[in-house]
């Protein structure tokens, strides 16, 4: 039988596709951008027939009906990095939250620590040899199908046909269900006059020829704005940004100096819209691998000059990083982050960043802090810090006792909170402690 004949007489409805998921499931569904919406839409669809039916991704775009109050005891969601349509569901104890690093998320899979009776993924058609990627999302989303029981796709002809171990063959497909539907797009906010500052500082401590991860949001586009006379960067990344087309085109990432795949740009998944969907289709350039490869940190390693900038929610005195939750509130995931700055740190000639705006948006709160708030999660350890950003400047850290750590990071402070930082230091013994009389060390 032809792959043609074979895709042909596995075409079916979305109704029908759904069929194969039966109460007590666990179901793992496209994550990111490529969320299989009609999928989602016709199994929820289904929620009076079925109990406990657990559903698994990993940050989605779009509406998550899985998690409405209605449909308790039908689906309940274990979500392993959070974002804004599941948050408040995770925090009332409507979903559960994994913490997990994403380099080792297909082992959950592979190992049965997470195991998947189906997987329900975005494809984009088949090519003239049988085969589809899986487009803006392979880092996860690859490993999770092939080790599901049964694998049901929606084949979306805008999904983009991108390279790398990205693709799987039809045969390995349960069931198709045809759609022509825009896939969901991420565009971050433009970058604060704050966050402008900030990715100036980083700007200027990547050096021509590194090869660069960026994390997700605001201040990742800003570093990439100031880099425009740069020469022969490199990428290897989680996440494909929305800035990096434009690096590309005017020749300042180029990838050649790489020492890991050289001239590629290496990702797991995009996060963007439109134009960089088109940008990545069929694009020999960039390669895309599931993220046990991709977020490695011994692969991260192999790149020489790696430079990783990631973002935190809070940073305390000592140096811990906690960037998923805000005290005891998740808001979000470990993801890559420590995968990255792990990665880097292990590379020759490695810079891991951690980039921040010294205050919360409204200016009330410090986010260096003297403690992290009760509850928060440490995503980095202290040995894991080695350059903090803000707007205000740069601290290093990186072979600093915790007595230079809280006067460096005391001095990229908002001025505002300097002294209050100061007198905590002391109260904490940072300094010396703070005696009846004056300061004692």
């Amino acid at each position: 039988m032809s792959w043609m004949t074979l895709y042909r007489s596995r075409l079916q409805s979305a109704a029908e596709a759904v069929q194969v998921v039966q109460s007590g499931h666990k179901v793992y569904m496209g994550s990111g951008c490529a969320a299989p919406h009609g999928l989602i839409t016709a199994l929820t669809d289904r929620a009076e027939e079925l109990q406990n039916v657990e559903i698994i991704h990993h940050l989605t775009m779009g509406e998550a009906p899985y998690i409405a109050g209605d449909m308790k005891g039908h689906f309940r969601l274990n979500d392993c990095f959070v974002g804004a349509n599941t948050r408040d569901a995770v925090n009332e104890g409507r979903a559960d939250y994994v913490p997990v690093h994403l380099h080792e998320m297909p082992r959950l899979f592979r190992r049965g620590a997470i195991p998947l009776d189906c997987a329900m993924v975005v494809l984009s058609p088949p090519d003239e040899h049988g085969f589809c990627s899986f487009g803006i999302e392979v880092g996860v989303t690859k490993p999770a199908a092939l080790s599901a029981q049964v694998i049901v796709a929606e084949v979306n002809r805008k999904m983009p046909r991108t390279l790398g171990d990205s693709f799987i063959h039809v045969s390995k497909v349960h069931s198709f269900v045809e759609v022509d539907r825009d896939l969901d797009e991420f565009r971050p906010d433009p970058p604060t006059e704050v966050e402008k500052r900030i990715g100036s500082h980083v700007a200027d401590l990547i050096a021509d020829g590194s090869c660069l991860q960026l994390g997700l949001g605001a201040i990742s586009n800003a570093v990439l704005g100031f880099l425009g006379d740069r020469k022969d960067l490199g990428v290897h990344t989680e996440m494909f940004t929305e800035a990096l087309p434009d690096l590309v085109g005017s020749g300042v990432v180029t990838g050649e100096l790489k020492t890991f795949h050289p001239g590629k740009v290496v990702a797991g998944f995009i996060m963007g819209t439109r134009e960089v969907y088109d940008f990545a289709h069929d694009n020999a350039l960039i390669e895309f691998h599931p993220t046990d490869y991709v977020n490695h940190p011994g692969n991260i390693a192999k790149n020489d000059n790696m430079v990783a900038v990631n973002s935190a929610i809070q940073i305390d005195l000592t140096g811990q990083v906690c960037s998923d939750s805000i005290g005891e509130k998740i808001y979000s995931g470990f993801g890559g982050q420590a995968d990255f700055m792990r990665g880097a740190a292990l590379a020759k000639g490695g810079l891991p960043i951690i980039a921040l705006p010294s205050v919360t948006s409204d200016g009330r709160l410090s986010r260096i802090v003297p403690n992290l708030d009760q509850g928060a999660g440490v995503v980095l350890t202290r040995a894991d810090v080695h350059v903090v950003v803000t707007e205000f400047g740069v601290a290093h850290m990186l072979g600093r006792n915790v007595r230079q750590r809280a006067e460096a990071l005391i001095g990229i402070a908002h001025p505002s909170f300097q002294e209050i930082l100061l007198d905590a230091a002391h109260r904490r013994g940072l300094f010396g402690r703070l005696f009846p009389g004056g300061l004692k060390p």
